[in-house]
């Protein structure tokens, strides 16, 4: 009867997870569903909601580089052309890269990503019900992660029960049933979630996320730069199209021999 003591923490796992789950899920649903009217959002704001501060500073520095006042080499730097900065995050970026004009990329986007001003809009998107507060900023991602691993402790542990040498005092066809029960339960609550709450956002609320899914329609459908950059704010740098660009944005430091 040594497998029962494997099926109670099983089925503890299980019931952790899947109510966690749900309960995330039941407060993202309560979010005002009028949030998203009346409300057109910025290239920043998409930037936001799709990838965070991190995919904010991203489309700062590939409109200026763009409008040749950011000069972006394929070898990790940053040269300021303009010194003026035409809102609050292009000073951010102006900022970050020093009174010396010219710096390594990585530490541009760090600072940028990390300046009041894309803690301002973070704020002014969760104020009108568009973005997820930090507090439950990845509630329902990590609600479902944890089901996800929920059932592969319950398999591993029914496994386990199975394998045990000697008599279990059960047949192992009803063991296998007892275990198939919690990790059945795991299952269709992912099912479930992926229905009802996919695709799960770390950053916008779900009004935020049906603005988003209107805004490939609305603004990234043309050819100009504006639809250029709202592609680059909804999908990251592998929208860029230009090669040099996406490689000065892709670069990573090696590290130094001595």
């Amino acid at each position: 009867m040594f497998w029962v003591l494997l099926l109670l923490p099983a089925w503890a796992v299980a019931g952790a997870a899947c109510t966690r789950l749900c309960l995330a899920a039941v407060r993202a649903a309560a979010v005002d569903v009028d949030a998203a009217r009346g409300h057109d959002l910025t290239l920043y704001e998409a930037a936001f909601l799709s990838g965070g501060p991190a995919r904010v500073a991203d489309v700062a520095l590939v409109s200026m580089a763009r409008q040749r006042r950011l000069l972006l080499a394929h070898t990790g730097w940053a040269t300021v052309v303009d010194p003026r900065g035409r809102d609050e995050m292009e000073q951010s970026v102006i900022g970050a890269i020093g009174p010396e004009g010219q710096s390594r990329i990585a530490p541009v986007r760090a600072a940028t990503a990390a300046a009041d001003a894309v803690r301002g809009l973070a704020d002014r998107l969760v104020r009108a019900g568009l973005a997820v507060p930090d507090g439950a900023r990845t509630t329902v991602a990590a609600g479902v992660r944890q089901v996800r691993a929920a059932a592969l402790v319950v398999l591993a542990l029914g496994v386990t029960a199975l394998l045990m040498p000697g008599p279990t005092g059960m047949p192992r066809d009803l063991v296998a049933l007892w275990f198939a029960l919690p990790l059945a339960l795991t299952l269709s609550c992912l099912a479930i979630a992926r229905v009802e709450v996919h695709p799960y956002s770390p950053w916008a609320s779900p009004a935020g996320q049906r603005l988003l899914g209107a805004l490939p329609r609305r603004m990234t459908g043309g050819g100009d730069d504006r639809s250029y950059l709202a592609s680059i704010a909804v999908r990251g740098i592998r929208a860029i199209g230009e090669p040099e660009l996406r490689a000065a944005l892709t670069h990573r430091d090696q590290p130094s021999h001595d």
